[in-house]
């Protein structure tokens, strides 16, 4: 097993996500947790995911009001998972605040803080004639990976196709999330901007989230060893 690749529990309940886990005898694998499941079961669902020794990336995407989000900041810290996300197009002021209520909310916490830079779900034109946001997509995404580690925050939710120019913009140990993964031969869904485990390694990713390609497969746990075996061998090469 590796901590680099989190399972996303996309179901609607506890009873859901945990047959899913013990029926493919994933016990104990990262897993990201993300608001249709906290929002049904709180965070009673990140309790019993601890007990079993599940690492969480906490998927809640917080974007509203600096004083808002520091005080939602300020809750979660206490519930000590791995990684928390906010999204970086509150500002920077949104993004300090958010640290701080992070590090008040539990100040020998380690949970990571990363800022979601552009959905990849969303491609350039979307962003060029509906967000209005001009420039190219990669150009948008740096800058708002920029604009998070500049104010505090430990790294971003990117595409596997960013990530080479956000490290190069924000240094190595700013962290890369990946979502939009999908092993060969699956289906892309409604994601646009995806890539191999293997592709994302090589672009010097540092968490994968692989969603449908592992829980609508036929054999998800043969699914996740799969990914995991590329993500190691594109390491090893």
């Amino acid at each position: 097993m590796t901590n680099s690749i989190y399972v996303a529990l996309d179901f609607s309940s506890w009873e859901e996500a945990n047959s899913f886990l013990v029926t493919n005898d994933l016990y104990g694998v990262p897993v990201k947790v993300g608001m249709e499941l906290y929002y049904k079961e709180g965070p009673k669902i990140i309790e019993k995911l601890k007990e079993n020794n599940h690492s969480i990336f906490l998927d809640l995407k917080l974007h509203d009001i600096p004083t808002t989000v520091m005080k939602a900041m300020h809750v979660l810290a206490k519930l000590e998972v791995d990684i928390v996300n906010i999204h970086a197009l509150g500002g920077s002021e949104m993004i300090v605040r958010a640290k701080e209520g992070l590090i008040n909310g539990n100040p020998n916490g380690e949970t990571k803080l990363i800022a979601v830079t552009i959905l990849t779900s969303m491609e350039e034109h979307v962003l060029n004639n509906e967000l209005k946001l001009t420039g190219n997509l990669t150009d948008t995404a740096v800058h708002l990976a920029k604009l998070a580690c500049n104010n505090g925050a430990d790294g971003v939710v990117c595409s596997v196709h960013e990530v080479e120019a956000i490290k190069k913009a924000c240094g190595d140990p700013f962290i890369t999330v990946t979502p939009g993964i999908r092993l060969t031969h699956t289906d892309s869904f409604d994601q646009k901007r995806i890539a191999t485990p293997s592709v994302a390694r090589s672009t010097g990713a540092d968490h994968l989230v692989i969603g449908r390609s592992i829980t609508k497969s036929s054999n998800p746990k043969e699914a996740y060893k799969l990914a995991v075996k590329e993500w190691e061998e594109a390491y090893d090469n």
